[in-house]
């Protein structure tokens, strides 16, 4: 999503990440539902979030637990286990055979 430029805005609007509460994929743990973490195409982590419950079925399956979380919530959780970027509604890409490889759209 593109915000418009004004000339009396001296900052550009920030679209990094959509407003309000995000989808978040979760597994189940010993100590409770814990964020699940990818990997790119290139190998770094990453943490991954979805702006509609349907965005994260259509990824993931329709059985894969989730939890709503905000953006820093879900910084603050992914950070220090080295997952430093975050993806929103990306895209699986199935031909890769070991693991889940994501496509950022």
């Amino acid at each position: 999503m593109s915000h418009p430029l004004y000339a009396e805005d001296p900052e550009p609007a920030d679209d990094r990440v959509p407003a309000g509460p995000l989808f978040v994929p979760v597994r189940s743990g010993p100590a409770g539902c814990t964020a699940r973490l990818f990997r790119t195409p290139r190998g770094g982590r990453t943490a991954v979030a979805f702006t509609s419950p349907q965005r994260l079925a259509a990824a993931l399956g329709g059985g894969q637990p989730w939890v709503r979380l905000s953006e820093p919530a879900l910084r603050a959780l992914a950070e220090p286990v080295g997952a430093t970027a975050l993806t929103i509604d990306p895209r699986f890409v199935p031909e890769f055979p070991c693991g889940h490889h994501l496509r950022v759209a």
